[in-house]
């Protein structure tokens, strides 16, 4: 029993830093956001209790927020569902195309690396470059020149100043971005893929296709479903490129979950309001990640 509980003691000291580390810095903040969101909290400080008003009045009153008066919807939450359908999809079907052709060629090394590089750069940096990429003046801006030397009546367009292009804009960028990150998942798990198994495929007739879609994808599958709910909890809590190249405008046009948390909080001194946005967006990200770990143990069942 002695020798049973110095092991426990051991133990619990090995982790006690991890476990003062987290309560100081995500329990204790979580806790607080919670109980803050129902507040009026302007400042950053508890004052008035107001219960469910600011989750109200986001869902009912804040068109920044969710508009459902015009189709399609505008606000920070459709704008969060464009993030997350398009850039989660085109980042994961590159990735995988990437890592698929990729692996045939002979420079491999070299084209992975190209992929990847946008990945080392800091998000502020890609933001600016991409900045120069929109930019209106075709003397500058990298598009619009492209567009204009094949279309001379093409009028140059502020690709970020525009309501109708933003999101797209925006979305582009961070795939840019986002699209290494996939490639190198997806292309170490392809080479985990035995080749007997492709070869005997082949030896039976399958074509390239065939194999990719029957064999290829479904033993690629966990490691799709990784690379996607990573890039969807990304993408949920996206700010950085926002802020950079937009500050959530032209209006609120290009405003998604974490900048109207930002905003609302230390912008508009609504920190109440704004813990209520936080506490929509944990919500959110929580059962994605359940589903990440659920699918994870079902796979070491499996094995």
């Amino acid at each position: 029993m002695s020798m049973r509980r110095g092991q426990a003691l051991t133990g619990l000291l090995f982790i006690l830093p991890a476990i003062i580390f987290l309560s100081v810095f995500l329990i204790y903040p979580t806790i607080w956001t919670i109980l803050l969101s129902f507040n009026d909290g302007r400042g950053l400080k508890f004052s008035e209790w107001v219960g469910f008003e600011n989750y109200i009045n986001l869902f009912t009153n804040d068109p920044k927020f969710l508009d459902l008066s015009n189709f399609p919807p505008t606000g920070a939450v459709f704008n969060n569902v464009l993030w997350v359908i398009f850039n989660t999809i085109f980042c994961v079907s590159l990735g995988l195309l990437i890592a698929v052709l990729a692996d045939r060629v002979k420079y491999e090394r070299i084209v992975k690396a190209i992929v990847f590089l946008p990945m080392a750069i800091a998000a502020t940096a890609v933001a600016i470059i991409w900045l120069f990429v929109y930019s209106p003046n075709p003397d500058i801006g990298l598009l619009n020149a492209i567009i204009t030397f094949f279309n001379k009546d093409f009028e140059p367009i502020a690709w970020t100043g525009r309501a109708d292009t933003v999101n797209a804009a925006l979305i582009v960028a961070n795939i840019w971005t986002s699209t290494g990150f996939a490639m190198v998942v997806l292309s170490a798990a392809l080479k985990g893929i035995p080749t007997e198994i492709i070869e005997a495929s082949r030896v039976d007739g399958a074509k390239e296709f065939q194999v990719f879609r029957h064999i290829t994808v479904p033993m690629l599958s966990l490691a799709i479903s990784v690379v996607t709910i990573t890039l969807i909890i990304n993408v949920l809590k996206v700010f950085d490129i926002i802020y950079i190249m937009t500050l959530g405008g032209p209006g609120s046009a290009s405003r998604v979950l974490a900048y109207t948390m930002y905003a609302e909080t230390f912008q508009g001194g609504k920190a109440g309001y704004g813990s209520a946005v936080a506490v929509i967006l944990l919500i959110l990200v929580i059962p994605i990640m359940a589903l990440n770990i659920r699918r994870f143990r079902s796979e070491g069942v499996a094995r």
